[in-house]
């Protein structure tokens, strides 16, 4: 298999939710998945853009939806989406049982007004 650069198939996602927002207490809209290290990152809607903001400090360019049912990778230095892209290390998205927003239990009720 040719090397992908920006994508390690071995990398294993690093939990089920952000792992910024988990560590701060926070909360997130949507998951995406680092394509390079497996950092899971909460989304450019969610109010602390953890995906985003570890591309730009770790330079790792790509990103996976971390969502169940969705399979589209973005590439951060092209902003580009690519609708197919490799298979990488499961699990491939969060639990199906895992509330969006989420942690149920964080997620302030004026949630919405959060959002970006």
């Amino acid at each position: 298999m040719t090397a992908i650069p920006g994508i390690d198939l071995t990398a294993e996602p690093s939990g089920t939710g952000c792992a910024d927002c988990e560590a701060a207490g926070g909360w997130w809209l949507h998951l995406r998945r680092c394509t390079q290290c497996g950092n899971i990152g909460c989304c450019d809607s969610s109010p602390a853009q953890h995906a985003s903001a570890h591309a730009a400090a770790s330079g790792h360019p790509i990103v996976r939806s971390y969502e169940p049912g969705e399979e589209w990778f973005w590439n951060y230095r092209t902003e580009t989406y690519v609708e197919d892209g490799p298979e990488l290390s499961p699990p491939l998205s969060r639990p199906d049982d895992q509330s969006v927003p989420g942690p149920a239990d964080r997620v302030p009720a004026d949630w919405q007004q959060r959002l970006n």
